[in-house]
This record gives C-alpha cells, sequence and structure tokens, in this order.
C-alpha cells in the first residue's frame, strides 16, 4: 500500500512540474521564440491535476453523488427520450454535442490579442467555471427528471425570475442554432467531399444505433471498431466523389443544404434518442478527438514556434482589425465554448440527464467533457499562433480594412505593425488550392491553414491543400453535432414551457407535442438561416454580432440556477463553487453589454453605428461595407435590434441573478420557507462503473450483477425461458 501511495504521489508531482514548466515558459518568454509543446504541456498537466482532484472534490464532497440512486433513463425508461445509455457512448454524446463552433473559431479570432490571455482564459476558466458549471448543471437536473434549465429556474427560483430565465435561455438557444447552422453551410457550399463524407455518418449511425439496440447489446467495444472503420472509408470516399463524375451530385448550394439541415434537425429531434442522436454523435467523437489527439502530437513531434505575440497592442487599444473592443472583457466573450459556455448548460439539462446510467458518472461526462472540448480551443488557438501574423491579419481583417488584392493586403497588415510580401499571400493561398485567403473571416480558413501548417511538417508539403480541406470539412462536422442535439434540447425548452400552458407538453416524449415544438424549434431557426443564405446582412446574419454576448448570458443564467440549489439543498458553504464564476461570468457580460449598447465607437456600440449610419443616409452617403442605400438602411435596422436585444437580454438576466440572490437570503433566514422539486429516492437496479475504466471492486460489482442476471433469466416461468 505504502508504495503504491508513492507511487502515485511521484506521478501527480510529476504531472505538476510539467504543466507548472509550461505555465513558466509561456508567461516568462520575453523576445525569444517559444515553442507551442509549452501550450500543450500547460494544458495537459492542468487538465489532469483539476479533474483528478478538484472534479473528484466536487462530484463527492460537495455534490455527494449517490451511486444507489436511480437516475431519470432508469426509472423514466422509454426507449424515446429516456434510455439508459453506456457511460461510453453518452461520453461521445454529450462531447459531440457542446462542441460545436465556439472551440474552434473563438480562440482563432481572439489571437489577435496575443496567444497569453487566451491560453489563460481557456484553462483557467475551464476548470474553475466551464467543467464546474456542466457537472453541476447535469447532476442538479439528473436529480429533477432531466428538467432543462429554465424550467428548474422556474422551480426553484419562482415564477418571475424563472420567467425570465425561460425566456432568455429559449430565445438565445435560437440564435446559437441559427449561428451553427450558418457555419455548418459556409463549410459544407461548394464541398461535395465534406457533404458527402458528413452525410455517410447518418447511415452509419443508424446502424451503430440498432447494432446495440437490436443485434448486439451491450457490445460497445463491437460496434465502436465498425463504425470508426465505416467512418474512415467515408472520409477517403469522400475525396475520391470529389474527384469523379459524382462531384456535381453533392455540390449543393447553401439554400439546398438550407433545406436539408433543416430536415436533418426535425428527424433528429423526433427519432428515439438511440437510434441516430447518441450513435452518430459517438461515432463523430472518434473524428474530433483523434484529429486533436494527432494535432497534440504534430506538435510535440515538429515543435511549431508561436510566431503571434503573447501579448499584441490591440489587447489595450481595442483596435483589432479582427474585431473592436479591449482586452477586457471581450477576449472573454469571443472565446466562449473551450472555457465557459451558456450553450452547454442546455445540453447538460436537455438529452444528457435523460441518458446517464449513474449519478456517479456526471464527473467524467460532464466535468471529462468539458475538459476535452477545452483541449480543442488550446489546439485551435496554437493553430493560429504558430503561422505568420501577417497572414494571419491578412486572412482575418475584413475588406473594408485590407481591400481585395495582395497588394493592398500587405500594405495593410504593414499598417498593423507586420510584414508579409504580395507573394507570400499569393504562395499561401496556392498551397492550400484556394484563390485567395484574403479577408476569409470567422475563424474557420484559418484554423484550416495553421492545421495543414502543423500535418504538412509531418506528412511532406505536398498533402498541405489535402489537411487544409480536410480541416475544413473537420470543422462542418464538429459543429453538425451540436445542431442536431441543440434542436432536441429546444424542444424540450418549448415543452417543458408549454407544460406550464397546457399539462400534456410535460411529457417530454408525449408525440403529438414532440412533432409540434421541434416543427416549431426548426422552422424558427431555419426562418433567422435561410434568410441569412439569401441576404448577406440579413437573417440570422443580422444576430450574428450578439451571439457570443447571449452564449455568456446564458451561463449566467445556469451558474445563478446552480448557486440556489446549491444553498437550498444545504450546501451554503460550497456555494462558491459556482458562486465566483457567476460573479466574473456577469462582471465580464454585463459590462460587454453596456459597451456593446452605449459605447461612443461606432465599431463597439450598436446605438452609435446606427447613428453614424443614418447620418450617413442624411448625407445620401453609402459607407463601407454597405453597397447601396438599401444596404445602409438595413445596417441601421440590425444595429437597432442588436442594440435593444443586447439590453433587453441583459436586463432579464440581472432579473434572474437578483431574484436568485433573493430566494438564497430568504432560505438562509428561514430555511423552512424553502422547498426542493427534487424528484424522490429510488433504489437503483443499474451496475455500470463511474469512469471511462473500471476500478477493481466495480468490475466485481459487474460480475455478480451478470451472474444474478443469468439466476433470474433460468428461474422457471422467467422471460428467459
Amino acid at each position: 500500500m505504502r508504495t503504491a501511495n508513492t507511487r502515485t504521489i511521484v506521478i501527480w508531482t510529476l504531472v505538476a512540474l510539467v504543466g507548472a514548466a509550461g505555465w513558466s515558459v509561456l508567461a516568462l518568454a520575453r523576445g525569444e521564440d517559444v515553442s507551442a509543446a509549452w501550450m500543450v504541456a500547460a494544458a495537459l498537466g492542468s487538465y489532469a491535476i483539476a479533474y483528478r482532484f478538484y472534479s473528484k472534490f466536487i462530484a463527492y464532497k460537495v455534490l455527494k453523488v449517490d451511486r444507489t440512486r436511480a437516475t431519470p433513463a432508469e426509472r423514466l425508461n422509454n426507449g424515446i427520450d429516456f434510455h439508459p445509455t453506456d457511460r461510453r457512448v453518452l461520453l461521445g454524446h454529450h462531447f459531440a454535442a457542446i462542441a460545436g463552433a465556439g472551440p474552434l473559431v473563438g480562440p482563432v479570432l481572439a489571437a489577435q490579442m496575443g496567444y497569453l490571455p487566451g491560453t489563460i482564459w481557456i484553462i483557467v476558466g475551464v476548470i474553475f467555471a466551464g467543467a464546474v458549471q456542466d457537472m453541476v448543471v447535469l447532476f442538479f437536473s439528473t436529480r429533477r427528471d432531466g428538467r432543462s434549465l429554465g424550467q428548474m429556474a422556474r422551480e426553484e427560483i419562482g415564477p418571475f425570475g424563472g420567467a425570465a430565465a425561460l425566456i432568455a435561455a429559449f430565445a438565445i438557444m435560437i440564435i446559437l442554432l441559427g449561428v451553427l447552422a450558418l457555419v455548418v453551410v459556409n463549410a459544407l457550399a461548394a464541398s461535395p467531399w465534406g457533404t458527402f463524407s458528413i452525410g455517410m455518418t447518418i447511415p452509419i449511425a443508424l446502424l451503430m444505433g440498432f447494432y446495440l439496440r437490436v443485434l448486439r447489446p451491450g457490445r460497445v467495444t463491437e460496434v465502436s471498431l465498425i463504425g470508426v472503420a465505416l467512418l474512415l472509408l467515408a472520409l477517403v470516399a469522400g475525396r475520391w466523389v470529389a474527384e469523379s463524375s459524382w462531384a456535381d451530385t453533392f455540390t449543393l448550394a447553401p439554400s439546398t443544404l438550407v433545406v436539408w439541415l433543416v430536415a436533418y434537425g426535425f428527424i433528429a429531434s423526433i427519432l428515439p434518442v438511440w437510434m441516430l442522436l447518441a450513435p452518430r454523435d459517438y461515432l463523430s467523437t472518434f473524428m474530433k478527438i483523434g484529429t486533436i489527439g494527432l494535432l497534440a502530437l504534430g506538435v510535440l513531434v515538429t515543435l511549431p514556434t508561436l510566431k503571434m505575440d503573447a501579448v499584441t497592442d490591440f489587447a489595450s487599444r481595442g483596435d483589432g482589425p479582427v474585431f473592436a473592443g479591449s482586452l477586457f472583457p471581450f477576449v472573454f466573450i469571443t472565446i466562449a465554448c473551450g472555457a465557459l459556455s451558456g450553450f452547454h448548460s442546455l445540453i447538460s439539462s436537455g438529452t444528457t440527464p435523460k441518458m446517464i446510467q449513474k449519478e456517479t458518472q456526471v464527473r467524467m461526462i460532464g466535468y471529462g467533457s468539458m475538459l476535452m472540448e477545452s483541449s480543442v480551443a488550446v489546439m485551435a488557438l496554437i493553430a493560429a499562433s504558430v503561422i505568420d501574423p501577417g497572414l494571419y491579419f491578412a486572412m482575418n481583417a475584413p475588406a473594408g480594412v485590407i481591400g481585395t488584392s495582395v497588394q493592398s493586403a500587405s500594405e495593410a497588415v504593414a499598417n498593423l505593425g507586420y510584414t508579409i510580401s504580395p507573394d507570400a499571400l499569393a504562395k499561401a493561398a496556392e498551397q492550400v488550392e484556394e484563390a485567395s485567403l484574403l479577408s476569409r473571416t470567422g475563424g474557420a480558413p484559418t484554423l484550416a491553414v495553421g492545421v495543414s501548417e502543423i500535418f504538412s511538417k509531418v506528412t511532406g508539403d505536398g498533402l498541405r491543400a489535402f489537411w487544409y480541406h480536410f480541416a475544413i470539412m473537420f470543422e462542418a462536422l464538429f459543429i453538425l453535432t451540436a445542431l442536431d442535439a441543440g434542436t432536441r434540447v429546444g424542444r424540450f425548452m418549448l415543452q417543458d414551457m408549454l407544460g406550464n400552458l397546457y399539462r400534456p407538453f410535460k411529457n417530454v416524449s408525449w408525440k403529438p407535442g414532440l412533432v409540434i415544438t421541434s416543427a416549431i424549434v426548426c422552422a424558427l431557426w431555419g426562418y433567422f438561416l435561410w434568410v441569412g443564405v439569401h441576404e448577406p446582412l440579413g437573417g440570422i446574419n443580422q444576430l450574428f454580432p450578439i451571439f457570443g454576448i447571449s452564449n455568456q448570458l446564458l451561463a449566467a443564467v445556469a451558474l445563478a440556477v446552480c448557486t440556489t440549489l446549491l444553498v437550498k439543498s444545504g450546501r451554503l458553504k460550497w456555494a462558491w463553487i459556482t458562486g465566483v464564476p457567476l460573479a466574473w461570468d456577469a462582471t465580464v457580460t454585463l459590462t460587454a453589454s453596456w459597451q456593446k449598447v452605449f459605447s461612443s465607437d461606432p465599431r463597439v456600440g450598436f446605438f452609435k453605428q446606427r447613428s453614424v449610419y443614418q447620418d450617413g443616409i442624411d448625407r445620401g452617403e453609402v459607407l463601407a461595407p454597405a453597397k447601396s442605400m438599401d444596404d445602409m438602411h438595413t445596417i441601421v435596422t440590425n444595429s437597432t435590434v442588436d442594440g435593444v436585444l443586447s439590453a433587453v437580454l441583459a436586463l432579464l438576466i440581472v432579473v434572474v441573478i437578483v431574484d436568485a440572490a433573493r430566494v438564497c437570503v430568504r432560505h438562509v433566514r428561514r430555511p423552512a420557507l424553502s422547498s426542493l422539486s427534487e424528484a424522490a429516492y429510488v433504489e437503483s437496479k443499474i451496475v455500470a462503473p463511474a469512469g471511462l475504466f473500471p476500478t477493481k471492486e466495480e468490475r466485481e460489482e459487474e460480475r455478480e450483477g451478470e451472474r444474478r442476471a443469468v439466476v433470474g433469466s433460468a428461474a422457471p416461468g422467467s422471460s428467459g425461458d
């Protein structure tokens, strides 16, 4: 025993030293080359320590997870929404559902501020805020029959604050889904390789679902091997298709993709969760984690240098060409998923609590999945930081800043304080087989260039274009899995809301209700997507500027609900675990909301922007990026809508936080007046490990459960006869 303890101490001391070394180099190095491997070391060391110690402390000391307590998946199992799901499959589903555009795109855009601020926020933020939020929300939702975040707020905080939370959460959800769908459309439009490969994941997932449910129940390893083999075949075949006569068939226009996405979202929302959603997300996870793992390995093998400054001048000046605003608060808004994301709380109170086998699994699935996503964000930041800064700004600055030619872009980048020649810009595009890389804003193309930079050093420069287009397709797959799960969660939220008016909707598996609400949710985000595809300044493009703030405001709602539940459930001394992240998130997002509404800088403040363009209309002058007077009027409308929505959403979140504080104070003063909507205790009959790998005791428990099952099935009159 002493030897085992000594070995454990030595191992974790070494892990801590690796992480500390990474942080030391990143923080202290100035003026010399810094390898991206140090960023990987800082991240992995920090994640390991956090999961081993902090998450275990929260799960067992604070939440007191109970392995003997039946979860909603066991008690309410109906094979549609409630279905006990193997922890490995559920881990894949949950990770795929939460890992959307944010961890890929946000860090790329935030690289404008330098690599150090983003690295600190991604790693520290996930450990103390993002992963904590996801796990605690999942735990409390599991204790409440899988209730949605808004409904939990209504039941635990009260009708006033709860109504504000319900409205805010659902409105933000529609915005998030529309933005995610737009990114998918932009990635797959005119990409037969991506369209074919991603389309093939649907029949593969259906096969996996039926394999686990009907053909070979419980054979997760078998179905995993089959699924991965078919996925790799689909990826290779996608390139064959793109180079064949079938290419035109899979080259879809944006409007066609919108129709297919809405149809897919609707079908994925109403089918039993075991049939399509869970196996497809599980399948996607292999590609996601596999690619990120290979990227990390590529960094460790090639040791690329971080070419971006640790902290750029834009961090203090707030006049960056990628996005306007100073480091505080906007780097914490731009980087959401990967550090702290309100969208995750909707998944943690949506599909996952209805599928989890044991309470003890909330640590691995809630906290662990978020650490996995954070690693994606770190790799995205590395990819953006290892390419030439001149190329980075040429790709991410709008055409209004750098012009449309390589010559004008080179001159504009020089004015920003960086250098890149016109020939270098042309060569960079040629290497990835693109006509131009200028003003490829949105983050995705920059990430793809960074990925191709790292992988081509391992496989040779001849495959640089392959890796670039592979990364573009990879990003679309990443985002699509968040879209289908998000649509189902939006359906749950709407059912909870309507259930307050018409009780049958409370049963989330009531077929008329699930069809009606799925259609409404798809119609809402589908409408904004359709208009956005056909009008460059309309539809979801109109709401894109408030995407980041909306997401972080939603995180404030989740953390407020968690803090309230910790207080009401007798865990007052541990309320700081979510209370401190809540205070930070509220400070950041409300500051950002205030600046977006009232800033006198037209690049930041929506109403100031409205005033500038309205003055232009009055003078009869067309201002960039508008190309006509109609565009000018559209920008005025968009600025007005965004400003009003930012103010309204911020006000709703303030209402939720204030009402939650009132409930907490009342409970502390008069605890007898408080009540919890927690489901009654029912003893669990399921035997399942808490972690990815079962302990010795859990393996013995599983064997004992199998022996009992065999004896029971052999008994006279049993269903096994």
